[in-house]
C-alpha cells in the first residue's frame, strides 16, 4: 500500500514510529506493526540488533535516536535529525511517557502544545489557575540556520508546574518547533535554578486526522519515580485530548475565517505562517 500523501513536508523529513522499546522480542518472522501516513509499518531487530523498518514494499531509512525510531518515507536526500543535546547531559533523567492516540490532525496537537492561554482553563490547579489568565508578551523567532521556530521569554504562573513542584512558581518557558510534527518545551526546573527541564513532543501521524502523540521527559529529577512522572504527563495530556478531539474541522486551517487569534497566540500564528510558507498540505483544512 502506498503512503497517503506526497507532501514533501512529511515525506522528506524524519517521522517517529514510536519508542525503540517496542521492538523488544520482535524478529523478521514476527515484526512489530504500527501505522504511518496511512500505511502499515513493520519493524524488528535483526540478528545484529539493528532496527529495520519496512513499508510501501521497501525498507525505510531508519534512525534510532532519543529512545525513538525515526523513518524517512521519501526518496530525496536525507538531512540530519534535529539536535537535542540535553538528552546526553550527565545527570538527566530520561523518561519515555509512551504514546497517546488522538483523533485530530497532528498539526493541531503541536499548536495546542504552544498555547499558554489555555492553562488556567484546561489545566486548573497544575499548569494554571484562575484568575491568573494573562499571557505576558513574548518573542517568537525563526532560526535562519535551522528554520526552527523559537518562542522566547515566555513565563506563566503555575500552581504545580511539574509532578515534583511543591509550590506555585512563575514558570519560565522556551518553546521550540523543530519539524511540523516535533516540538520541545524548555521550562523552569524545580530542583535546579540553573537548568531547565525539557519535554519533547513527537507526533506520529497515522493519517491526516489521527495521530499518536509521544512524550519524552529530559529532566533533572531525583525524587519521583518514572511511574509518578509518567502519570503526571498522562493527566495533563488527558485534559487536552477531549479538547483537541472536539475541534472541527479536525484538520488545521492555515488561513481564512474559520478561526481567529489574539496577541497571546503569537507562537501559534507563527507556526501557521511557517507551514503556509512551506506549502504544507498534509493534515491541513483547505476548503
Amino acid at each position: 500500500m502506498p503512503f497517503s500523501t506526497q507532501d514533501p513536508n512529511v515525506r522528506q523529513d524524519w517521522l517517529t514510529i514510536g519508542s525503540a522499546r517496542a521492538l523488544a522480542g520482535h524478529a523478521p518472522e514476527r515484526p512489530w506493526r504500527t501505522q504511518l501516513l496511512g500505511n502499515t509499518v513493520r519493524a524488528w531487530r535483526d540478528s545484529n540488533g539493528e532496527a529495520i523498518a519496512k513499508a510501501d514494499g521497501r525498507q525505510l531509512p531508519l534512525l534510532e535516536r532519543y529512545g525513538y525510531l525515526w523513518v524517512w518515507t521519501g526518496d530525496g536526500p536525507q538531512h540530519p535529525l534535529f539536535a537535542l543535546p540535553e538528552f546526553d547531559e550527565h545527570g538527566r533523567r530520561i523518561v519515555d511517557c509512551g504514546g497517546i492516540g488522538v483523533a485530530t490532525s497532528g498539526l493541531r496537537v503541536i499548536e495546542n502544545f504552544l498555547d499558554m492561554g489555555h492553562f488556567p482553563y484546561v489545566h486548573t490547579g497544575t499548569l494554571g489557575k484562575l484568575p491568573h489568565t494573562e499571557v505576558a508578551p513574548y518573542r517568537v523567532e525563526i532560526d535562519p540556520q535551522t528554520d526552527e521556530i523559537w518562542a522566547l521569554d515566555c513565563h506563566f504562573f503555575q500552581p504545580r508546574a511539574s509532578a515534583s513542584a511543591a509550590d506555585g512558581i512563575d514558570a519560565q518557558y522556551r518553546y521550540r518547533v523543530m519539524q511540523p510534527f516535533t516540538a520541545a518545551l524548555y521550562k523552569s526546573c524545580p530542583n535546579r535554578a540553573d537548568a531547565q527541564d525539557v519535554i519533547g513532543l513527537f507526533v506520529q501521524p497515522l493519517d491526516d486526522e489521527h495521530v499518536i502523540a509521544h512524550v519524552l521527559l529530559v529532566y533533572f529529577e531525583d525524587r519521583l519515580s518514572d511511574a509518578e512522572m509518567i502519570a503526571f504527563q498522562h493527566m495533563i495530556f488527558g485534559q487536552d485530548k477531549p479538547i483537541l478531539e472536539s475541534h472541527r474541522p479536525r484538520r488545521l486551517p492555515l488561513q481564512g475565517p474559520l478561526e481567529s487569534h489574539m496577541r497571546c497566540d503569537f507562537a501559534s500564528t507563527t507556526y501557521r505562517r511557517w507551514m503556509r510558507a512551506r506549502g504544507m498540505t498534509f493534515g491541513v483544512h483547505t476548503d
